[in-house]
């Protein structure tokens, strides 16, 4: 059991961290985050522990990492440089991933600005570009 004073209950930790209680509750469900000890009356008690575990999480969620990936990085435990070098294997992977979202994205907007520069918006009835191009469909690139 935790000591009383150094745990927080899940809706106290969600909002210390800005998340909502479902999130917590997922992540628990998922064996994400380690079940945390309880109350004799049921209620979650989260330990220090337990909210750096789920700061962890939330961070690496907004680095982009996956579930997977994270579960990865959270069983390598220690801070040992076997740990270090596979946790930056993991991290290399998933940043060759962004590398390649970022150029798909870049692609995605010379294609964006090129079809949004033949619209003149003159209203001469003579059709709209954007809506032609959309509707040529994915090999009208």
């Amino acid at each position: 059991m935790a000591i009383a004073g150094r745990s927080r209950k899940r809706g106290d930790v969600a909002r210390r961290f800005g998340c909502n209680i479902e999130t917590v509750r997922h992540y628990e469900k998922i064996g994400l985050l380690d079940a945390p000890d309880r109350t004799a009356s049921g209620h979650r008690l989260y330990s220090a522990d337990d909210e750096a575990q789920l700061a962890f999480i939330l961070r690496g969620r907004q680095l982009g990492f996956s579930i997977d990936e994270l579960r990865g990085l959270l069983s390598l435990g220690g801070s040992g440089s076997e740990a270090c070098g596979e946790a930056n294997a993991l991290t290399q992977r998933h940043l060759a991933d962004v590398r390649a979202k970022l150029r798909d994205l870049a692609r995605l907007e010379k294609t964006l600005v090129a079809i949004s520069a033949q619209c003149e918006h003159d209203g001469d009835g003579s059709g709209c570009p954007i809506l032609e191009a959309l509707q040529a469909g994915p090999e009208g690139q």
